[in-house]
């Protein structure tokens, strides 16, 4: 019998090792404070990794993902700071963050201008606009129920932030494998000439996706906003290149048509249990940012040689069956 593992399945089996590895060798890691902490900190990432990874999948990608939240968390404070509920601010909090998914959406889809041009100018945009209404302050003082949904726990075992993540862990699995906008999605990334020509409008696609990324990118400001107990213009913004890095080395294909969510919840677990065990030994922080920034260089490189085996082994099936 010749079993062979998925991408997933040996990315998973790659993440027990490192968390054993670290278990064993890390002084606290396995102590229950920190297996809290670590609960408590991968939702706010695996979210935005999520949002990256729809919109990689079509071949793009949003530079403007962390700012969102950003913007989106500021929404919501300024609801909260000014007299109005919590219900109230985050509905407007996820407005926010939804205009902006749809602004850029209007420009890549409509207009035709490549989405790293696109996110990369509203990412200064936002960023603009975050400072022009907080003069670079941060904003705090929320109502305490506010801070359960990012420090609260399910009957006191369970993180409820971890509970949200799982929710649109499956919602982004469902949406993706099972609805005709997922397939649509895949389509598009692998091919998008032919996907216009099937019949298919690209740009409701497109803007489907930047909408999704956006709304994943305002969930996540909400549990951070709600942890902190602030928010302020760099919110969330160590997290841009790190789901860039979590989505590539999860299997998604930098050129689109491809990705999975578990291999990229796999990744984040990975670079979760990395940075979390680096701290500890006593590491500094841009240690860090050397391996992450070392892992994505080795995936793509990687990547880059096994599609262009692959590429070949293809090219040259015909000529043997000949």
């Amino acid at each position: 019998m010749n079993a062979k593992l998925s991408k997933e399945s040996i990315l998973g089996l790659i993440a027990i090792g490192i968390f054993v590895g670290m278990s064993l060798f890390t002084p606290r890691f396995f102590s229950s404070s920190n297996l809290s902490n670590m609960m408590f900190q991968l939702p706010e990432f695996g979210l935005i990794a999520l949002g990256m990874m729809v919109v990689i999948i079509t071949g793009g990608i949003d530079l403007s993902i962390t700012y969102i939240a950003a913007f989106s968390g500021v929404g919501a404070a300024l609801m909260m700071t000014n007299g109005f509920g919590i219900l109230p601010a985050i509905i407007v909090g996820i407005l926010f963050a939804l205009a902006c998914g749809a602004f850029n959406g209007i420009v890549v889809s409509r207009i035709g201008v490549p989405p790293i041009l696109v996110t990369l100018g509203t990412m200064v945009l936002f960023e603009g606009v975050i400072l022009a209404i907080t003069s670079g302050n941060a904003i705090s003082g929320f109502p305490d129920a506010y801070s359960l949904i990012g420090n609260g726990y399910y009957m006191g075992i369970i993180p409820l932030s971890l509970l949200i993540l799982l929710f649109f862990i499956i919602l982004t699995g469902i949406l993706l494998n099972k609805s005709t906008w997922g397939r649509r999605v895949y389509m598009y990334g692998s091919n998008d000439t032919a996907t216009l020509f099937s019949g298919v409008k690209n740009s409701k696609v497109l803007m489907k996706v930047y909408l999704y990324a956006s709304l994943l990118a305002a969930v996540s400001a909400i549990i951070m906003t709600s942890r902190y107990n602030s928010v302020k213009v760099d919110l969330g913004s160590s997290y841009l290149l790190q789901s860039v890095a979590a989505a590539v080395l999860g299997g998604t294909n930098i050129h689109g048509g491809y990705g999975k969510v578990m291999g990229t919840i796999y990744a984040v677990l990975i670079f979760q249990f990395i940075r979390n065990g680096l701290n500890l030994m006593g590491a500094h922080s841009s240690l860090v940012d050397v391996v992450i920034g070392a892992i994505l260089i080795v995936v793509l490189t990687f990547n880059f040689f096994s599609d262009k085996f692959s590429r070949k082994k293809a090219e040259n099936t015909p000529e043997k069956a000949a």
